[in-house]
């Protein structure tokens, strides 16, 4: 299977290219981190990855994207991208939970430590899934306190990885807890979503925005005129 990963939901712009099983090395990955501009990055880095892997888009198998929890504008330019490209190529698009991507490296790895994912919500907030050492979700998927995340986690070891991995750390250590931060806190491996986007269902891994909460900016209702039939 060729499948490409794009990411966009988080402080950074990736893409890899992965060709045969889900364990095989990406042939080709770049990740460029950046606060903003993910729309005019976005498809030149795809053309990079493309080029240095060998791979032309036409030779797709399956598209994957990361569908968040993350930035509101920055999900939805992926999966616009990713849409695009798989609509093109006749390919199904598959969406990857970057809670699942950002704690995948470490399921299996972590000895006895509970992995958790943890993206930076704001407000003293974070998006948050726990899992078991084996990968079991223990938590699941939510947006929570800080200090309510870390407790829904149990007494530790823990290993947090994601943008909001420092802050579950502190308070941690503040509870006595044992917490390591572990990888790269600012997005996910994109090699992971695309090993996860191997193996997802179509079915059920609908490429749409996956926010777990409101947007903070809302449509003003005063002074808005009331339609008439």
């Amino acid at each position: 299977m060729n499948i490409l990963a794009i990411d966009t939901a988080h402080g950074a712009v990736s893409a890899c290219m992965l060709s045969g099983a889900p364990g095989d090395m990406p042939l080709a990955k770049e990740t460029v981190a950046m606060a903003r501009g993910h729309a005019e990055a976005l498809l030149p880095l795809i053309d990079r990855v493309a080029a240095a892997s060998g791979i032309d888009l036409s030779e797709l198998d399956r598209v994957a994207v990361v569908v968040g929890p993350g930035s509101f504008t920055g999900i939805r330019i992926g999966i616009a991208a990713a849409r695009a490209i798989g609509l093109a190529c006749k390919i199904p698009v598959v969406g990857v939970s970057s809670l699942a991507a950002f704690a995948a490296p470490f399921i299996g790895r972590s000895g006895g430590a509970v992995v958790a994912a943890a993206v930076d919500a704001r407000h003293g907030q974070v998006y948050v899934q726990g899992f078991t050492a084996q990968g079991q979700v223990i938590v699941p998927a939510r947006i929570s306190l800080v200090r309510n995340a870390v407790r829904s986690l149990g007494a530790g070891p823990l290993k947090l990885t994601g943008s909001g991995a420092a802050m579950m750390a502190i308070e941690a250590w503040s509870l006595g807890a044992e917490a390591e931060v572990v990888g790269d806190t600012v997005a996910p491996d994109i090699a992971y979503v695309a090993r996860i986007g191997a193996l997802a269902d179509p079915t059920q891994a609908v490429a749409r925005p996956y926010y777990l909460k409101e947007p903070d900016a809302k449509p003003q209702a005063n002074g808005v005129v009331a339609r008439t039939s």
